[in-house]
C-alpha cells in the first residue's frame, strides 16, 4: 500500500505543547470518536500507524531545512558563492547573535511523530491481529520511526525530553534526559525490535521500513553511541552491519541487501522507486501530502549553482524546472576540500566526481555574446554577437585533473561557451573560494560543480510560477554502500583496523576508483564517506561522532571560513525558544552558546 498520510488523525497537537506529554487525541475529540475504539479494528490501527509518518512529512528528509541541518556547517559545503547569507545553517551565526527559532519546525515535527508512535505502541494490544507475529510486524514500524525521530533529536540537540507510551501527565518542568540514556531506553531497543519483526519486503516502492532498514539504522546508531563515552553497543552494531554485508555478498536472500555493481546505477532515475541498494527509501505521495504538494521531495533544489548569471540559462519556465540538469539556484556550494577529496594519489580524478557533479549545461535560452560578457569572462573581442542556440553547450567547468584541461584553458578566449576554470573560483593555497578578482567582483564564483544525486525529471506541478512544486522521486535515506564504511569504522574501533581497508576498497572498487593500501584510520573512513555520501544527510553527524567538529586543526585544514569563527558550543543546535519560553525550566534546555531570553 502506498503511504498516504491519513486525514483521520491530523496531528497530535504538539505544536504548542511539544514534548510536554505524549500526544493524546482523547483530550479533544471533534469527530466524536475514541482513539482506543479506532485501535480495535485492524483498519483503524493501520490509520494510527500511518500517523506515525506525519513527522517525516512535516520536517524531515523532504524539506528544505533538513539537508542543511545534516550537511551544512561541515567541511564539505559552503553557502552559494561563499556568502554569509544563510548564517544559521552554513556559517554558525558569523558576526551576529545566534537565532533560536529556525529549528522550531523540525523540533515540533519530531515530537508530533513521536506522539503518534507512542499511541501506536500503547494500543497495539487492542488491535485484533490473527497472530502475535502479525501484531509485532505492524507495531515494529512505530518502534522504528520513534527511534529514528529520537536519533535525529539527540544528535541535533543533545539531551531532550523522553516521552514514551506511558507518558500521560502534562508537566511544565520536564526532565532533560541525557543522550546515552535515550539511546539505551528508546533508540537502540526500538531498532532492535524493528530488526527482529519488520518484514523482509522487496524493492517495490512503499515507503515503509523493512528489516534491512532496521539493521542499517541499528548499525548506524550503535556506532553513534561511542561519542558518549561507552563501548557497550559497538559489538551489537558491528554484528548488524556484518549481517547486511554477508547477505549482500550472498545474493540478498535473507534481508534483500544489495549494492549496484556500478556507481552510475545508484542514482539513475529509472532505478529510483525500486532502488535495490537503498536500505530505506521514503517519499510522500502527491495525493496525500497534507501540507501541500510543494512539500514533496525538495532535495533537488539545494545544490544547483546560479546558472542564471549567464544569459544562456534562465529559470522560471516549466522546461527549466523539469530538465534533468537542474532548476533554480540552490544553497550548497562544494568547498575546495570536498572537490580535493576526488583527486587521487596519482593525480587522476576519482570517477565519482563527474558522476556526482554536473559540470556542463546546455542553453535553455537563445543568447549572443555581449561586449560586456566578453570582457567579463575573458573572451576575445571577436566573439561579440556569437550566438548560443537553445540546446548548445552554454557553460562548462573544468578542473586541473580533467584530461582536456590544458586544451580548454588555451582555447578559453575563443570557445563559444562560458568556460569556468576551477582556478577562477577556488584558491588551493588558502583552501577557500575566491571572492574577489582584481578590483571587481569575481563573477566566476556563481558557477561551480553542482551535486546531481537529487536531480529529477519527475515533478508534480502545483504552481511553478509561485515556486509551488516538488518532485515525486523517492529519497534514498540510507543505502548499502554506507554499511561497508560503517563496518570499516567498527573494525578500527574494535579490532585496530586490520580489515577496515578491505571494506573501504569494496566501495572504491565499485566506483572504479584506485584501491587504497595500508592500514585505515578514522580519517581514512571520514574521507571516503565524504566522497561516497556527500549530500546524503550524514556529514555533520560524521564530524560530530568522530570529534572532528571540535578539532580546530581539522577545520582549519578543510574549511578555514568556519574555523575562523567556530565556536565549539555550536556543535549542537539551539532548542527552539518558543519551547524554552513555554516551560518553567527553560534554562535547562538552553544549549551552551545560546540565551533563553
Amino acid at each position: 500500500m502506498k503511504l498516504n498520510i491519513s486525514t483521520i488523525l491530523t496531528g497530535c497537537g504538539l505544536g504548542a505543547m511539544v514534548a510536554l506529554q505524549s500526544c493524546s487525541l482523547d483530550e479533544y475529540n471533534p469527530g466524536g470518536f475514541d482513539i482506543d475504539n479506532i485501535a480495535t479494528s485492524t483498519t483503524g490501527y493501520e490509520y494510527i500507524i500511518n500517523q506515525c509518518y506525519f513527522g517525516l512529512e512535516r520536517g524531515f528528509y523532504n524539506t528544505t531545512d533538513f539537508m542543511k541541518f545534516t550537511e551544512a556547517n561541515s567541511d564539505l559545503w559552503t553557502s552559494k558563492t561563499n556568502t554569509t547569507g544563510e548564517d544559521d545553517h552554513f556559517f554558525r551565526y558569523y558576526a551576529k547573535a545566534p537565532r533560536q527559532d529556525y529549528t522550531n519546525t523540525f523540533w515540533n515535527a519530531a515530537y508530533d511523530g513521536i506522539g503518534g508512535c507512542n499511541i501506536a505502541i500503547r494500543d497495539a494490544s487492542l488491535a485484533p491481529f490473527a497472530t502475535e507475529a502479525e501484531r509485532n510486524e505492524k507495531v515494529a514500524e512505530a518502534y522504528f520511526l520513534r527511534s529514528l525521530y529520537y536519533y535525529h533529536l539527540v544528535e541535533m540537540f543533545g539531551g531532550v525530553v523522553l516521552t514514551d507510551e506511558n507518558t500521560t501527565i502534562t508537566t511544565y518542568s520536564p526532565e532533560r534526559t541525557q543522550p546515552i540514556d535515550i539511546y539505551t531506553k528508546i533508540i537502540i531497543p526500538g531498532f532492535r525490535f524493528a530488526a527482529e519483526w519488520l518484514p523482509k519486503g522487496d524493492d517495490t516502492f512503499d515507503g515503509r521500513p523493512t528489516k534491512k532498514a532496521a539493521l542499517g539504522f541499528l548499525a548506524k546508531t550503535c556506532l553513534a553511541t561511542q561519542q558518549y563515552g561507552t563501548t557497550e553497543f559497538l559489538q551489537e552494531g558491528q554484528e548488524a552491519a556484518q549481517k547486511l554485508i554477508t547477505d549482500c555478498e550472498n545474493g540478498g536472500s535473507t534481508y534483500g541487501a544489495y549494492m549496484y555493481p556500478t556507481f552510475d546505477e545508484v542514482f539513475k532515475e529509472s532505478n529510483n522507486k525500486t532502488n535495490k541498494e537503498a536500505l530505506w527509501k521514503y517519499s510522500i505521495n502527491e495525493k496525500g501530502a497534507s501540507l501541500g504538494n510543494h512539500k514533496l521531495n525538495q532535495n533537488d533544489q539545494h545544490f544547483m549553482c546560479q546558472l542564471n548569471h549567464f544569459g544562456a540559462r534562465i529559470f522560471g519556465t516549466e522546461e527549466s524546472i523539469k530538465a534533468w540538469d537542474g532548476g533554480q539556484a540552490g544553497s550548497f556550494m562544494p568547498t575546495q576540500y570536498l572537490l580535493s577529496l576526488f583527486v587521487q594519489a596519482d593525480g587522476s580524478l576519482d570517477p565519482r566526481f563527474h558522476k556526482s557533479f554536473i559540470t556542463e549545461w546546455n542553453a535553455n535560452n537563445a543568447y549572443s555574446w555581449s561586449e560586456g560578457d566578453c570582457a567579463l569572462y575573458g573572451k576575445a573581442a571577436s566573439k561579440k554577437d556569437t550566438p548560443i542556440a537553445v540546446g548548445d553547450l552554454a557553460i562548462k567547468i573544468v578542473v586541473p585533473q580533467d584530461p582536456d584541461y590544458d586544451t580548454e584553458i588555451a582555447n578559453k578566449p575563443n570557445s563559444n561557451y562560458l568556460l569556468v576554470d576551477y582556478k577562477d573560483v577556488y584558491d588551493d593555497s588558502k583552501k577557500s573560494i575566491i571572492m574577489k578578482k582584481g578590483e571587481g567582483e569575481n563573477n566566476y564564483r556563481y558557477f561551480y560543480p553542482s551535486l546531481n544525486k537529487h536531480c529529477s525529471t519527475n515533478y508534480y506541478d502545483a504552481n511553478i510560477k509561485k515556486n509551488r512544486f516538488g518532485n515525486k522521486n523517492a529519497i534514498l535515506v540510507m543505502r548499502m554502500a554506507e554499511i561497508y564504511l560503517i563496518a570499516a569504522e567498527y573494525d578500527i574501533l574494535l579490532n585496530g583496523g586490520g580489515k577496515a581497508m578491505g571494506y573501504i576498497n569494496k566501495v572504491r572498487q565499485r566506483a572504479g576508483a584506485n584501491q587504497l593500501s595500508g592500514v585505515a584510520d578514522i580519517r581514512t573512513v571520514i574521507d571516503e564517506r565524504g566522497r561516497e555520501l556527500c549530500g546524503e544527510f550524514t556529514r555533520l553527524y560524521d564530524l560530530k561522532r568522530t570529534g572532528l567538529l571540535k578539532d580546530d586543526s581539522y577545520l582549519r585544514s578543510t574549511h578555514p571560513e568556519i574555523a575562523d569563527y567556530f565556536n565549539v558550543n555550536y556543535v549542537l543546535r539551539p532548542v527552539p525558544q518558543n519551547y524554552t519560553d513555554l516551560i518553567i525550566n527553560g534554562d535547562l534546555f538552553t544549549n551552551p552558546g545560546y540565551s533563553s531570553k
